[in-house]
């Protein structure tokens, strides 16, 4: 749906808008294919310098919509929308901004392991639950969050999935700075800016020379956590988890 995904541009600066407020910006199949679509277009635009990631409302990301995956648990072309969306993500070549507030649960946080920058706001709430609903990590998050945080702090993220706040975002690594609620979108347009007056070849390929080097394993590696999320959605453990989410309940694994 085109409404839920809006696209501002401001001088070389070019916004993709989260616009889907009312379920804190979960995302369908249909939301993850028009961000593929205008993060490549974007990338290929010779009138844009900058590209920053931001959400209508309160949140930034609650993850995916549950409701609407489970719908297309048994569509396959349908699953292979995410991958397409962190491939679009992790590959474009222009720098990626990101500003996020309230909620960045599941692939609300591990977009952001993509982007080159990330503005929190002072409340936002970072969390990664996918063993929680019977679930992997996904977006490439097996690799990097180890890099950035060790073994033991990655693991403590990804299989409790525990929330955690915006200071220990920028501990981790995977923020650069915090803003009050009231001045995010500015902080971050201020800094999409500076760079887009920056020589744009330079700032393109300084930015291809600090990924060149986890290019192909990153993609190898949203590849096979891709294949192992897509299994997992039919496993008995996620059905089950899945389910209690719907229900407003806790998932009960003791069967397993």
């Amino acid at each position: 749906m085109s409404e839920h995904i809006l696209v501002s541009q401001s001088g070389q600066v070019r916004q993709l808008i989260l616009n889907r407020a009312d379920k804190k910006n979960a995302l369908t199949l249909a939301m993850y294919n028009r961000l593929s679509e205008a993060l490549l277009a974007t990338d290929s635009d010779p009138e844009v310098r900058v590209i920053v990631l931001r959400a209508e409302g309160d949140s930034f990301c609650a993850g995916n919509d549950i409701a609407d995956f489970v719908a297309a648990v048994n569509n396959p072309d349908a699953m292979q929308a995410p991958l397409n969306f962190l491939r679009a993500i992790s590959g474009v070549s222009k720098p990626l901004i990101a500003a996020v507030s309230g909620a960045a649960v599941g692939i609300g946080s591990t977009m952001l392991l993509h982007c080159d920058l990330v503005v929190a706001s002072q409340q936002t709430r970072f969390q990664l639950p996918f063993v929680k609903l019977g679930l992997v990590p996904e977006g490439g998050s097996s690799l990097i969050m180890p890099q950035l945080a060790g073994h033991r702090k990655a693991f403590e993220l990804l299989v409790l999935g525990e929330p955690f706040d915006a200071e220990t975002s920028v501990e981790l690594g995977l923020v650069n700075q915090i803003s009050t609620p009231e001045q995010l979108q500015q902080r971050t347009m201020q800094l999409a800016e500076e760079i887009a007056a920056l020589a744009p070849e330079a700032v393109r390929q300084s930015k291809a020379l600090l990924k060149q080097n986890m290019h192909d394993q990153l993609q190898q590696v949203i590849q096979a956590e891709g294949e192992l999320f897509a299994a997992r959605l039919h496993s008995a453990e996620a059905q089950e988890a899945l389910q209690a989410f719907i229900e407003k309940r806790s998932p009960d694994f003791s069967r397993f």
